[in-house]
């Protein structure tokens, strides 16, 4: 959940995230306190990444999770999982530019935000290519796709077997997205 703070500018914010113990995030000048999420939550996210992360073995591209920052437009974000292809090697660099893939595993307080405001913010980045929606109480799962008109292409994969990501042309069977994972219903 984010619990917004004080005004900043984008410079101002990045030297005082800087010293800070918990992540924020920074978007139309307002500096957002992200707050934990569920076992369910996390529980999705690593799946993801450690699952994008066998994918991208012995490719230029990267998966990072939670704790790396993307600069947009108006502000800096903490995706749930990302996927860049800028270079192969991880260096000390604490934020991406050129993201190919985002996923957003919803959180009920912050579902709104993900779903509208921060998906305008990652649509002004050039380099992205695919923004996937999670919800892993619900099991819903939603693709949203850049195609060759420039409009994006939503995909509902809830009912399918498998989530495919077509900007890293990754496969992954759903039973392994929600592994260890319950849902509402259970």
């Amino acid at each position: 959940m984010a619990v917004p703070l004080q005004k900043m500018t984008l410079a101002d914010f990045l030297a005082w995230e800087e010293h800070q113990p918990e992540r924020h995030e920074f978007f139309h000048g307002e500096t957002f306190a992200m707050v934990g999420g569920t076992a369910r939550h996390n529980r999705v996210i690593l799946n993801l990444a450690s699952r994008i992360g066998d994918h991208l073995d012995d490719t230029g591209c990267q998966v990072f999770a939670e704790s790396m920052k993307v600069q947009v437009a108006d502000g800096v974000l903490y995706p749930d999982v990302m996927v860049t292809c800028g270079k192969a090697e991880a260096g000390d660099e604490q934020t991406v530019t050129d993201p190919r893939l985002i996923v957003e595993v919803l959180f009920p307080s912050t579902q709104g935000y993900d779903k509208r405001d921060k998906f305008i913010a990652y649509r002004t980045l050039a380099s992205l290519r695919e923004y996937v929606l999670i919800d892993p109480a619900k099991r819903e799962v939603e693709v949203f796709t850049l195609v060759d008109t420039g409009a994006w292409l939503l995909m509902d994969q809830t009912t399918a077997g498998v989530l495919c990501l077509a900007s890293i042309d990754c496969r992954l069977s759903m039973e392994l997205v929600f592994k260890g994972v319950e849902s509402e219903a259970q």
